[in-house]
Formats: C-alpha cells, sequence, structure tokens
C-alpha cells in the first residue's frame, strides 16, 4: 500500500493506495505549529480505525503548499511509518515538461494536478483548484504545463468582508436562492457563489481563446462540488486529483530507479 500526503494551506489530504485503488482518505486541518508526534500519533489512530497495518505501507509520497511542513511530515514517515517518503520538489521525476520561465516558482500541488489530469484526460486541461487559493493551470494535449493564473480563494474572500467591513457578517458559503439578494446575507452569498462562477467562465473563456482550442476542464479543492454544479464551464470534478497525482509520481520513480 501507498501513502499519499497533500499538505494545504488549510487542510492536510491523507490517502492510502492498495494497486491503483484509491482505498480511503482522510482531511485534517492543517497545523503549522503541531509537532512530528502529534501528527504520528493521529495518523496512526486514522490507519488502525480502518484496519491498515504499518507492515502492508511499502511507500509515501508527499507535496506541499506549506514549506515548513515538509520535514516535520517527512519525519512522520520515517518515525511512525517506518519508510523515507518521496518528496514533490525540482528534480523529481513527472513525467511532463514545464515550460514556463521559472520551474521552481510552481506550486508542487500543482505540478501534481497537472500529471494526474494529463494522465487521466489525456487532451489540453485546465485544472481549477477551488481550495485557500483559486488556481487555474492549463496543460497541453502533449504534456507540457504552460502555466496558468491565481485568485483569492473563497474562503479567503468571503472572510475577508467579515473582518475588513464594519457590518457585514460571517456566513456560510451556500448557494443562495436568486442572484438579487433580499438580505444581507443572501447578496453577500449572490456575490461570492455567483462572483466566483463569473470568474470561472471568463478565466476558462480567456484561456481557450489563448490557446486557440477547447479544452477539459477539471475542478478539484474544497468548493469544486459547490461551483460545479452552477456552471457547464466544469466538465469534472475529481476531489482526488492531487493524491492520484502523487500515486503515478511515486510509481514513476519507483520505476525509475530499478
Amino acid at each position: 500500500m501507498l501513502v499519499t500526503i497533500d499538505i494545504g494551506n488549510t487542510n492536510i489530504a491523507v490517502g492510502v493506495f492498495d494497486g491503483d485503488r484509491l482505498k480511503v482518505t482522510w482531511r485534517v486541518a492543517t497545523g503549522i505549529h503541531r509537532l512530528a508526534d502529534e501528527y504520528g500519533t493521529l495518523f496512526l489512530n486514522l490507519l488502525q480505525r480502518q484496519g491498515i497495518l504499518l507492515s502492508k505501507i511499502r511507500g509515501a509520497a508527499l507535496c506541499s503548499a506549506v514549506p515548513p511542513l515538509v520535514s516535520t511530515l517527512h519525519e512522520v514517515c520515517q518515525e511512525y511509518l517506518g519508510i523515507s517518503p518521496l518528496v514533490v520538489e525540482p528534480g523529481v521525476r513527472t513525467g511532463i515538461r514545464i515550460t514556463i520561465d521559472n520551474a521552481r516558482e510552481v506550486g508542487p500541488d500543482r505540478i501534481v494536478n497537472a500529471v494526474a489530469a494529463h494522465h487521466l484526460y489525456g487532451e489540453p486541461v485546465i485544472i481549477i483548484d477551488l481550495g485557500t487559493a483559486t488556481t487555474f493551470d492549463v496543460v497541453s494535449g502533449g504534456g507540457d504545463y504552460l502555466g496558468g493564473a491565481i485568485a483569492p480563494g473563497i474562503a479567503i474572500a468571503t472572510e475577508a468582508l467579515f473582518t475588513r467591513t464594519a457590518m457585514l457578517p460571517r456566513i456560510e458559503l451556500v448557494r443562495p436562492k436568486q442572484v438579487i439578494g433580499r438580505s444581507t446575507i443572501s447578496a453577500m452569498q449572490s456575490g461570492i457563489v455567483f462572483g466566483y462562477i463569473g470568474l470561472i467562465e471568463g478565466m476558462v473563456r480567456r484561456i481557450e481563446q489563448e490557446l486557440g482550442s477547447k479544452t477539459k476542464v477539471i475542478a478539484t479543492g474544497g468548493y469544486a462540488q459547490l461551483l460545479a454544479e452552477e456552471t457547464p464551464a466544469i466538465d469534472i470534478v475529481n476531489s482526488d486529483l492531487t493524491l492520484i497525482g502523487l500515486r503515478l509520481i511515486y510509481e514513476m520513480n519507483e520505476t525509475e530507479k530499478s
């Protein structure tokens, strides 16, 4: 079995693969000050609850949008799982060509998503990751990572309305009944949900115009399902895209070593 770990700004996603089948996933809150022993104890409890034996785990792979946590989770894998993880970073084989000006600037999670999307869907793809940040990544049909765009995430925008204004409340992010809000809360929900739909549709349209071709649009991240239900611009929702990409990169590098 293979453990895959995606360290995000808000959550850490953990997946266990049995071959190419994703057996189980967990999401835990990212804690920048949490110690390796705390994460290790948590991981062991999660594995035990699912009846997964440590002796069955043959490897681990991780990527991180939070650099300080790389060493912490690396220690967790070594001390608690008994394995040295593959960390996705410059120099690791990914199977795609990164054609932007400075490849080291691209977040590892964005590259991992690109690997998974290219492998699963093949044709030119736009990957929209709707997490703490909203990112758009573009991969050609030939497997070139062409670049993308970064915008504030939905949760960041929502929290900013609450913290930076005197009278607007903190709201639940759900679909409003109509675009024209009839209360402060429904107006905020409309502006956030339908505003981000407009962002997605506009960015997809502009990217396709720049490419000169249609693409398949894949959404992932915590808010993917909510927004995908509101627009035909998103073709597929794959919440496990990053974990799948980590498995693919791990297997690629293991094959190369052998």
